[in-house]
């Protein structure tokens, strides 16, 4: 069982390993049949646009690989087209730095966002990154449009907003010093809860005593101005309606608000929407209950600054709002009852750049609502972009105050910011492929909620240069069937084969596979190719490394001896089966070094003397001497005994070959020295020495040295003297020291286990008598049982 898990785990390690190796190389696996397929594939993609660059049998989508290995297989970086992209700066006017109470600037004159425009050129998978700066100005201009549910509900609400107009003012002052504000009311559709009413109740929807106007979707009471007092007078003016559900039109008057500009009187400066309700609201398909099945236009229907198509279009959806409110760098603050909180809460969540704050049950603390609302929603940037064209994909990292760096959807906004802050945006746009044939996009950038944008121009690299020098129905691609371009041919439509010498009819013909056969073989193209046009085009390995070649696709550089498992022992490189040795390496599978260094000795001779270097290593020629430099010999005696009996022989006439000294002993050159002063020096010679002292038959010491020279000459240099012990013999006396000494400690260590044993027989003496003058109770215990069982045979006659 275990070695059927082994080998499935080994399969599927292979598979993935190919395909990994398959899915790895999108150069190849584009298979590109021109330069402008090749850049398109990825950033790492190059080609080679060499004329020869090709072997035979490799196809011309071999020309598209990796740069490494282009430049591996021969390409010279001349020769190889890979562009890149470029980005240039079109206008990049600096952020405003004005200050509260400096000379008042037009709103088009403030600058919060740099750059505001640029040009990108944009390479298939290659990133191109720009920052982006934000800076909230002071002293912004801001226009606030107050959008009030005016149902019975919200009676004793529109009396306090009455004195809204000059209270916000002056709060408002304090953060900005162009400040407009204006007002609008909505209530409900004219044909939804009326359905069964009578003109009467129309005209007056109020019971009682109570004057109530008629019902209406929504008014544009006041145009923006900066005249609180105006603001004052006409809310003063307005009168409450009423209907029948809770739930109001509101999201009809918040689509109005957003595209009316010229009704609203909108600046292209900082746009707040206050909406003031203490109900729900309708959204799109609430509008059937009244037979309104139109989907809403999103589109201005203002006149005499009323909503007049309420009858006629449904509700708009929250997703059309959003759009709307986007498109026009609304901000919008739910000014709601502690009721509907949750509900507006909700909704918030769907609606960037919104906010939303409790309203007190007569909308009292609807100032201090609105600042702090606005505080909020002006602390906080968000970018967003308008639509990008297919294959192009934007990355945001957001470097906010206090060093906090975000990426991802956190990468496209910043918390916190103060009046005069300053933070940064990284940008990186990336392409994939040539979108719409390489024709120019514009894609916009801009936080949300202001005017401002970056507008940014994406031009596409679909083409190589080499491509602009292309030559029409050039000759060079088989009578001008093509067009010879980055040092291929790319064939006109019909045509095939790597000159386009062929048509795409007729590409497979008994003739035609007749030349792709080796020796007049059956194997088409080796079985490693296929035949097209009479010529074979070889087959691509899921390994982008590997690869056949040759005029019948016979080679290939993937098996060729290896060595250490590893591909011509990874010193050379395969071609067509043989290994190609690097320099300094030969065998079939380059695992010989030439290099001699290796079997240098450490007497700087090559294996010590004693053998030959053979790829890096010592062949030792004497059995004797093993190692990697053939220094070292198990069997044989030390250099220094090996060479005592001729030293003292020829340098003092003794020893065991005095007799044979001539014959034996004449391989070395002797040279005498006065004393051992004299004797060579490990650090005064370019060689090793070795020190030697051996002793002779009398027990004199005498000293040499022994080395082979830069000459391989052995040398012996002695000290001409013996160096032999004075006055007595001391060993004999010491040796009868010691004799004595053991002598009485054998007799001391005999008597001692004499009066041993004489102390032994006492003691056991004396035990044996008190154990006889023992008188011990031998009465048998009455509840004993004895274990022996005696069974007598019956046949048993004693015979």
């Amino acid at each position: 069982m275990d070695l059927k898990l082994l080998l499935i785990s080994t399969l599927l390690g292979v598979f993935c390993y190919s395909n990994a190796q398959k899915e790895g190389n999108e150069c190849i696996n584009a298979n590109a049949k021109y330069c402008g397929e090749c850049i398109q594939a990825g950033a790492k993609c190059g080609w080679c646009k060499d004329p020869d660059f090709l072997k035979q049998g490799e196809t011309v989508s071999t020309r598209c690989d990796e740069l490494q290995s282009l430049i591996k297989r021969g390409c010279s970086d001349a020769m190889i087209e890979n562009p890149h992209g470029e980005q240039k700066t079109l206008k990049n006017k600096t952020v405003t730095n004005r200050r509260k109470g400096a000379e008042k600037l037009r709103p088009e004159d403030i600058t919060q966002i740099q750059p505001q425009k640029l040009s990108l050129t944009l390479r298939s998978g290659e990133p191109q990154t720009f920052n982006l700066k934000f800076k909230r100005a002071e002293d912004y201009p801001i226009d606030l449009y107050y959008l009030m549910d005016l149902s019975y509900s919200m009676k004793d609400d529109l009396e306090n907003v009455k004195n809204l107009g000059t209270s916000l003012m002056l709060e408002m002052s304090k953060i900005t010093s162009d400040f407009r504000i204006g007002f609008g009311s909505f209530v409900e559709k004219t044909v939804m809860p009326y359905i069964s009413t009578t003109p009467a109740k129309l005209l007056n929807p109020c019971t009682g005593d109570q004057n109530c106007t008629s019902p209406f979707s929504y008014k544009n009471v006041l145009k923006l101005t900066s005249n609180g007092k105006n603001f004052n007078t006409l809310v003063g003016q307005q009168q409450i309606s009423g209907n029948l559900d809770s739930p109001e039109g509101g999201f009809d008057a918040i689509m109005q608000v957003a595209v009316c500009g010229d009704h609203i009187g909108w600046r292209n400066v900082t746009r707040l929407l206050v909406f003031s309700t203490d109900a729900g609201f309708h959204f799109a398909g609430d509008g059937k209950l009244g037979g309104i099945v139109l989907p809403n236009d999103g589109k201005c229907h203002l006149e005499n600054n009323v909503y007049t198509m309420s009858h006629y279009y449904d509700y708009p959806s929250i997703a059309h709002l959003v759009q709307k409110l986007s498109d026009n760098n609304i901000q919008t603050i739910f000014a709601v009852t502690e009721e509907f909180q949750p509900v507006y809460q909700e909704l918030k969540n769907l609606i960037p750049k919104s906010a939303v704050g409790t309203l007190s049950a007569n909308s009292s603390n609807v100032i201090n609502l609105i600042i702090d609302a606005y505080n909020s929603l002006s602390s906080e940037v968000i970018l967003e972009n308008s639509k990008l064209p297919e294959g192009v994909t934007l990355a945001y990292t957001s470097r906010c105050k206090n060093g906090v760096v975000s990426e991802g959807e956190s990468g496209r906004k910043c918390s916190n910011i103060s009046i005069g802050d300053e933070v940064m945006f990284s940008i990186s746009v990336t392409s994939k492929g040539c979108p719409k044939q390489g024709k120019p996009e514009i894609i916009k950038i801009k936080p949300l909620g202001f005017t401002e944008e970056v507008e940014i121009t994406l031009n596409f690299i679909c083409e190589c240069e080499c491509n602009k020098d292309g030559i029409k129905n050039s000759q060079l691609c088989h009578f001008g069937n093509g067009t010879y371009e980055c040092g291929a041919c790319k064939c006109n439509e019909g045509r095939v084969g790597r000159q386009c010498e062929c048509s795409s009819n007729d590409v497979a013909t008994e003739d035609m596979d007749r030349t792709c056969r080796k020796d007049n073989g059956t194997d088409i193209c080796s079985n490693n190719g296929d035949c097209v046009c009479g010529t074979c085009e070889c087959k691509k390995r899921d390994n982008p490394e590997e690869r056949y070649s040759g005029q019948y696709c016979e080679c290939d550089n993937f098996n060729c001896d290896r060595s250490g498992n590893k591909l011509c022992g990874g010193h050379g490189r395969c071609e067509c089966r043989v290994c190609i040795c690097d320099p300094m390496w030969t065998g079939s599978a380059c695992d010989c070094s030439l290099d001699n260094s290796t079997c240098m000795a450490s007497n700087k001779q090559i294996c010590n003397g004693r053998g030959t270097c053979e790829c890096g290593t010592c062949k030792c020629t004497d059995p004797k001497f093993q190692g990697p430099t053939c220094e070292t010999c198990p069997t044989c005696p030390g250099v220094c005994t090996e060479h005592k009996e001729c030293v003292q022989c020829r340098a003092f006439g003794t020893g065991e070959k005095k007799d044979t000294c001539e014959r034996d002993c004449s391989y070395f050159n002797l040279i005498k020295v006065k004393d051992r002063d004299k004797l060579p020096q490990p650090n005064d010679a370019s060689y090793p020495v070795m020190h030697c002292k051996e002793r002779d038959a009398n027990d004199c010491w005498f000293y040499y040295t022994y080395a082979v020279n830069n000459n391989t000459e052995k040398e012996v240099h002695v000290v001409d003297t013996l160096d032999c012990p004075a006055g007595p013999d001391i060993i004999p006396i010491v040796a009868g020291v010691v004799a004595g000494i053991v002598l009485i400690g054998l007799a001391l260590l005999l008597i001692w286990k004499l009066l041993m044993i004489i102390h032994d027989r006492r003691e056991f003496a004396k035990f044996e008598k008190e154990k006889m003058n023992a008188k011990w109770d031998t009465g048998e215990n009455p509840i004993y049982k004895s274990a022996v069982t005696t069974v007598v045979n019956p046949k048993y006659e004693g015979k």
